[in-house]
């Protein structure tokens, strides 16, 4: 997750979507809404070879981003939650 600089009222350091900027909420070091994060290590035959991207997209973000993709999501649904 993108911590932001510095530390909030609460103690805690705050996370960010990386679209919309909207601050994620953080209670204690636990994330208390569920966001998009996403690492992507570049290699060989791209131009940005050796470079670690991250980011992370609120729930809103990530499905604007979905919705204009030509093939949807691949969904599965899982039966047990651990």
């Amino acid at each position: 997750m993108k911590k932001a600089d510095g530390v909030n009222i609460s103690g805690e350091t705050p996370l960010y979507c990386n679209s919309c900027g909207k601050v994620l909420k953080v209670e204690n070091g636990i994330l208390l809404e569920d966001a998009f994060e996403a690492t992507k290590e570049w290699g060989y035959f791209s131009e940005r070879d050796t470079e670690v991207h991250h980011f992370n997209l609120c729930e809103e973000c990530y499905n604007q981003l979905i919705s204009q993709f030509k093939i949807p999501v691949e969904i599965r649904n899982k039966s047990e939650v651990l």
